[in-house]
């Protein structure tokens, strides 16, 4: 090994040994810093001319206190009678100086804590007061003994250089990090999970009967397995966590996992000494699995259900991926069902098999229609003293999901078509956004539960959040943004100063969660759901308002019921089809048709439209509605 390699290996030792002791010095260096710090702050021009005038009035009430205390012993001297009038004179002027000098020295104490000396001269005179000895006794003992005595000057230099190798340690910032890949508190927690140390120590601790492997270092932070006697099992080691975490000399805010391990003698210990969400599995999705973790505290983040939520992130931050978990839960009970409006039809058609949907502008105006009328119903049924109606698999809780909102609040300012005399027009594509601010508003209380999501967190004319809607949002996540001002839009005016800045979140599946005012802006590592783990989900019951039963009138002609075009032609029954076969049945105006098919109101008007045109149905002189036999 040559002189170069020599000083390596010795400068790389001292310089591990210095780090190891930095973290033992600190706490002194620290606090002597605090205090230098708090000296220097006091240390003001106005304490200076306090202390100054302090001292000056001191003196002169010590020069005051000393002349009236000789002016009474005069007098003593001068007669023997203590009630003379020179004696009690002398006696009441000494008096009041000693209580001038008193009040003097308490002002002077104050300044001078007040304007403190700093802490290097303080330093300096407690040294000097055992240099100054020491040197002494050393010069006499020397002197005495004629040998050179050393010992009391070298102690008084000891002092000296321990408090200040202590300052320099404590200041000092280890920054090694060893070859193996382990930070030192790693290198430190893996040596108390080696076996050896394990078993001499754990007795002391009430875990004698388990040995650990040596650790391993996964990206997760430190796995270590545990092999157990037959006292054990991995539920009652887990009970020793707190026995388990000074074994180990952890960190109380260190996260430590106790697991079952491959075998029912075995457990495993993870101490999280890296990214608290390294490690957890968070693909896929089965019920009451968590939305994600938080990578700060690395604990579970549920999302209730029953709550009314925004969510954005820009393309490509992993919204859609993020959303799914949410609206599988929503989806799963037998008392909740799903209804997913997505204009861009991709998410759609992931759950058409456990969700109703919702592309075309017919069909989102329909099922909003059909949202606020059972909205309504279900409001005149919550019996009183209740805030809520109960569900049920008869009366489920209906989430719905509105996927992306721009694309929505577009269609809802669609033009109208206006109707002429062979095509009926369109409906008013404003009902849309109307229907579902009307349930942002109103249907809690129904247990319809509006989802809002957008890659456009804005609310000028081309946004992607109602301002109405955004009102009555309680729970806002946000995955990746591209500006501050769309992170205050989503988490509030607030969200710059405390810190909630989804613009600067990585992408893709890193999210925040604003639930309410004591959340905390830490990241969450979200669960990742395919479009294959949705589509291999199970079928679930799809929702459908059923009309309500109208009422029947006591005395009615019935007739031989007409076949429908459908039944003649074979054909799938269609929304004109049921109409008119709800006329042929009875029904005369066009709640009765509504109440009897179950079809939304525009739609029933657009198709009354179309057959009153081709001569199937007319009005009578009362403004009803029949069909034209003749036709």
């Amino acid at each position: 090994m040559d002189w170069k390699q020599a000083w390596t290996t010795t400068t790389t030792t001292t310089n591990g040994a210095l780090d190891a002791l930095a973290p033992t010095c600190a706490p002194f260096a620290a606090r002597w810093d605090r205090e230098a710090e708090r000296r220097a702050q006091l240390r003001t021009p106005e304490n200076l001319k306090a202390l100054m005038a302090a001292q000056r009035e001191h003196n002169s009430s010590r020069s005051t206190a000393a002349m009236a205390r000789n002016q009474r012993s005069a007098a003593r001297k001068a007669s023997s009678n203590p009630l003379s009038a020179t004696r009690r004179a002398a006696r009441t002027a000494d008096k009041a100086a000693r209580q001038h000098h008193s009040q003097a020295r308490s002002v002077l104490k104050a300044a001078r804590k007040n304007y403190p000396a700093t802490l290097a001269a303080r330093a300096v005179h407690a040294h000097a007061a055992h240099t100054v000895p020491g040197a002494l006794a050393t010069w006499l003992m020397t002197e005495a003994t004629h040998t050179l005595t050393l010992w009391p000057a070298s102690v008084s230099a000891g002092l000296i250089g321990l408090n200040v190798a202590g300052l320099w340690l404590g200041r000092r910032q280890p920054s090694v990090r060893l070859d193996d890949g382990m930070s030192a508190e790693e290198r430190r927690l893996a040596s108390r999970l080696d076996p050896s140390f394990w078993v001499q120590n754990a007795d002391a601790r009430g875990l004698s009967g388990t040995v650990p492997t040596p650790a391993k270092l996964t990206p997760a932070g430190l796995v270590s397995h545990v092999r157990l006697d037959g006292r054990w099992t991995p539920k009652t080691f887990r009970a020793k966590a707190d026995e388990i975490r000074a074994l180990l000399g952890a960190r109380t805010d260190l996260r430590m996992e106790i697991t079952s391990g491959s075998h029912g003698d075995r457990a495993t210990i993870t101490l999280r000494t890296r990214s608290a969400a390294d490690g957890i599995d968070l693909n896929g999705w089965k019920p009451g699995a968590p939305w994600g973790i938080d990578t700060i505290t690395g604990e579970p983040v549920m999302v209730p259900l029953g709550r009314r939520m925004l969510i954005a992130g820009t393309s490509g931050s992993g919204k859609s991926w993020s959303t799914r978990a949410l609206l599988a839960e929503g989806s799963e009970p037998v008392d909740h069902r799903l209804i997913v409006i997505d204009p861009k039809r991709v998410e759609a058609l992931n759950w058409e098999h456990r969700a109703r949907t919702a592309i075309s502008p017919d069909d989102v105006l329909e099922v909003t229609d059909e949202l606020v009328a059972e909205m309504h119903e279900r409001l005149e049924l919550i019996p009183r003293g209740q805030d809520v109606i109960q569900i049920s698999a008869e009366r489920p809780r209906l989430t719905v999901f509105v996927d992306e909102g721009a694309e929505v609040i577009s269609m809802a300012r669609k033009t109208r078509v206006k109707g002429t005399k062979d095509e009926p027009g369109d409906p008013d594509w404003s009902r849309i956004m109307e229907n579902l601010s009307t349930l942002a508003r109103m249907a809690r209380a129904a247990e319809i539960i509006l989802i809002w999501a957008t890659q456009k967190p804005t609310m000028d004319a081309k946004g992607g959040i109602d301002p109405q809607i955004s009102a009555q949002i309680t729970y806002r996540a946000a995955l990746a943004l591209s500006t501050s001002a769309e992170s205050r839009v989503v988490f509030g005016e607030d969200a710059t100063e405390r810190g909630w800045h989804a613009h600067e979140l990585p992408m893709p599946g890193v999210a925040m969660l604003r639930s309410g005012p004591r959340a905390k802006p830490h990241p969450i590592m979200t669960r990742a759901f395919s479009p294959a783990d949705v589509i291999a989900l199970p079928n679930r019951p799809i929702w459908h308002r059923e009309p309500s039963t109208p009422a029947v009138s006591p005395l009615r002609l019935v007739k031989e019921p007409v076949p429908s075009v459908s039944a003649t032609s074979g054909g799938a029954e269609t929304n004109r089809d049921r109409v008119l076969q709800a006329v042929h049945d009875g029904a005369r105006t066009l709640r009765d048709i509504t109440d009897r098919t179950g079809i939304n109101k525009g739609t029933v008007s657009r198709e009354i439209k179309a057959l009153m045109a081709t001569g199937a149905l007319r009005k009578t002189a009362d403004g009803g509605l029949t069909v034209d036999e003749a036709a």
